[in-house]
């Protein structure tokens, strides 16, 4: 991987770090437990409950996604960042722009 191509891989990690660490802050607020004195109807509290559970769960993917990154970001200046751990074949820049913690080609990947 050239030079221009890594500093533009970090950027783009750098990028969505940024943004999801501002995804995280706000389903953090949005999965806070709901009051059982909360003056919701009882139709309500269930739908705040149904909606509080998939906030939980889109959370648990970001801090997922974060924690990849980080690792990507760490492992960005190694001579193996960008080489598929499968086929051991470059991993296309392609892909690397969109998935930049991606350790596997779209063969691999499959």
């Amino acid at each position: 991987m050239r030079p221009e191509e890594r500093s533009t891989i970090q950027a783009k990690i750098s990028s969505e770090l940024t943004q999801l660490r501002v995804q995280i802050h706000q389903l953090t607020k949005l999965t806070q437990p709901i009051a059982p004195d909360c003056s919701l109807g009882r139709l309500t509290r269930v739908e705040a409950m149904n909606e509080q559970v998939i906030n939980l769960k889109i959370l648990e993917e970001a801090r997922l996604r974060e924690t990849r990154l980080q690792n990507a970001l760490r492992r960005i200046d190694h001579e193996m960042f960008g080489i598929c751990i499968e086929c051991e074949e470059p991993i296309g820049i392609g892909r690397m722009l969109v998935r930049p913690e991606s350790v596997r080609c779209v063969g691999c990947a499959l």
